[in-house]
């Protein structure tokens, strides 16, 4: 039988693999399995023994098979997130599909937005020297970064500093975007 270290070692780096092959940020696996972030961190160091409970909340958010988790498989040659099983997180009437590669994460993250009629997505600063890329897809959009503000149309591209307070909002009609986060 494996040692305890090697269970934990085993543990988180299947967890935080499948986390990454999902494109979820650390805070995004928070929110969809109701685990706190430093948790879940805490896991993916091997710094935690999680509870069946925890286990069961990951695995479930992950949609990682629970007997099978600390069962090495090798990687796909092609990595396939069909449509309707990508990520999504719901923020106050925007819809965020997650579509990041995992080996981008930390890198760039890409999300495709929905936003409802008049929705919002107000971000606080992330890291020094991230930059978002936004790509208006239908609808119209204006995009906030710091104290600068520009209107968006279908087709339009938008490059601006994320490391500090910025905010995108939809008008009086729906519309949907391509967003990449890119961190420094």
């Amino acid at each position: 039988m494996a040692d305890r270290s090697d269970i934990h070692d085993r543990l988180a780096a299947s967890l935080r693999a499948a986390r990454k092959a999902r494109g979820l940020s650390l805070d995004a696996a928070a929110k969809l399995s109701g685990v706190s972030r430093s948790m879940v961190s805490q896991i993916e160091r091997g710094e935690s023994s999680p509870t069946v409970a925890t286990l069961w909340a990951l695995t479930q958010a992950l949609q990682l098979d629970f007997a099978g988790l600390l069962e090495s498989r090798p990687a796909p040659g092609i990595d396939v997130t069909r449509a309707g099983t990508a990520p999504v997180i719901q923020r106050g009437g925007v819809t965020i599909r997650i579509l990041s590669a995992p080996e981008s994460i930390g890198a760039h993250e890409v999300y495709e937005l929905v936003f409802a009629p008049g929705a919002q997505l107000v971000s606080d600063a992330h890291s020094h020297g991230c930059r978002e890329h936004l790509t208006v897809l239908e609808g119209r959009l204006s995009v906030t970064s710091g104290d600068a503000t520009e209107d968006l149309n279908p087709g339009d591209v938008a490059r601006y500093p994320a490391d500090r307070a910025h905010e995108i909002a939809a008008g009086a009609a729906a519309a949907r975007a391509i967003l990449i986060v890119q961190d420094s």
